[in-house]
């Protein structure tokens, strides 16, 4: 898949098949992260900022545990880069993460449950857009 878009997939150790699955038959480059172990630094938080995995994408869904403060660290650091890029990026949480990390939340597009194949079509088609867009510039 030379020519794909990439996808990264933040996801649990575990989680993200059904997306990863779906996410490939529509043509994109699939990398998975399971984030940090505990008492690591992600890359992303580390004084350079950069990751080889974060780097290549042209779009992002984030499922980790927004309840880790790390984890709501990476998200900003997420945020404040494709903000500005228009790189898509979804973020799956509970309702309830939803409510208390609104703040969190408001540069990304969120899902409260897990995302349908419909869904995930659509951040599909964000995602070549995006990615036809970079290639023009």
């Amino acid at each position: 898949m030379k020519d794909a878009s990439v996808i990264l997939l933040d996801v649990a150790e575990g989680g993200g098949q059904f997306e990863r699955e779906l996410l490939e038959r529509f043509g994109h480059e699939v990398i998975v992260c399971h984030g940090p172990e505990q008492k690591q630094l992600c890359p992303i938080l580390a004084k350079d900022g950069s990751c080889p995995l974060f780097e290549q994408a042209h779009g992002i869904v984030f499922e980790l545990d927004l309840d880790r403060p790390m984890h709501r660290a990476i998200l900003r650091s997420y945020a404040d880069v494709t903000e500005e890029a228009g790189i898509p990026v979804r973020v799956v949480v509970t309702p309830d993460q939803a409510v208390r990390f609104a703040d969190e939340l408001t540069r990304v597009e969120v899902w409260t449950h897990e995302p349908s194949a419909g869904e995930l079509d659509g951040f599909s088609s964000r995602v070549a857009a995006y990615e036809r867009g970079s290639a023009e510039d």
